[in-house]
């Protein structure tokens, strides 16, 4: 059986959201190890990812991946958790990658590695009400 044109927009925004989360993540966990593997980066032909400007690039990225996706499933599951916890999320990276550049790697690091967490987990709950909000309870279903 073919899915309805719901179900496949339910499916990009799922998709959206899945990338937001795994963009997101990633660049927590880029934030987090930055200071550790900072030495060994040029070694292997990647100091671009010590650069501020794909940190800032990424950033800007992954943010408005996060609001889009975001905002829109708010719109299908009105629930707002995922807003609740991505617009701290999203400001502690812009602080992260502007002002918090001038002040130490550790502050850095720390802002940005818990917005890029708050964020993922924005994500992570906005798939899990989509889901929930999504099912329809057929005669197979316990709920049913």
């Amino acid at each position: 059986m073919d899915p309805t044109p719901t179900q496949q927009k339910n499916r990009w925004w799922a998709l959206l959201d899945r990338v937001g989360a795994t963009a997101s993540f990633l660049c927590a966990i880029h934030c987090a190890a930055l200071p550790f593997v900072l030495a060994i980066l040029p070694l292997l032909g990647l100091s671009f990812l010590a650069d501020h400007a794909f940190e800032r690039g990424f950033v800007l990225f992954a943010s408005a991946l996060a609001l889009v996706a975001l905002v829109n499933g708010y719109r299908r599951h009105h629930r707002p958790l995922p807003l609740r916890l991505a617009l701290p999320g999203l400001a502690l990276l812009v602080v992260g990658v502007t002002f918090a550049e001038s002040y130490s790697i550790a502050v850095h690091s720390v802002l940005v590695t818990c917005g890029g967490l708050l964020v993922a987990c924005a994500h992570f709950f906005n798939l899990r009400f989509d889901r929930v909000h999504g099912h329809v309870h057929g005669a197979q279903c316990a709920h049913g």
